[in-house]
């Protein structure tokens, strides 16, 4: 079997504003910094060839709309809502402490398929 991705850990100087802003966006739920999170199994991942980085994504009904909601609670865009055709829609972030993210536009459950 192969290994398992077990435990999940965002940095950044103001763990307090990071947990607001994951909370607000995400319904993260924390009153100590640790927490649990829905996920999608088994979780579909990637090895690309470019600069060294690491990006969770969340799913998401609308990422334009989520990207909005992201820069009004002091994170900011990477790349606006875009197409990958025939696999997904994407679109990419920074948390507030400049972590960054990814969202996946989601439809009944499952990535939305342009």
């Amino acid at each position: 079997m192969a290994t398992p991705i077990v435990f999940l850990d965002i940095a950044g100087p103001d763990p307090a504003a990071l947990q607001s802003f994951y909370s607000d966006l995400f319904g993260w739920e924390s009153t100590t910094g640790e927490f649990a999170v829905a996920l999608t199994a088994p979780l579909m991942a990637a090895i690309r060839k470019d600069p060294a980085e690491k990006r969770l994504y969340f799913g998401v009904e609308d990422v334009t709309a989520t990207l909005a909601d992201i820069q009004a609670h002091g994170g900011s865009v990477d790349a606006p809502r875009f197409a990958v055709p025939g696999i997904v829609v994407l679109g990419l972030f920074r948390d507030p402490a400049g972590n960054p993210m990814g969202l996946v536009e989601m439809a009944d459950g499952k990535p939305k398929i342009p």
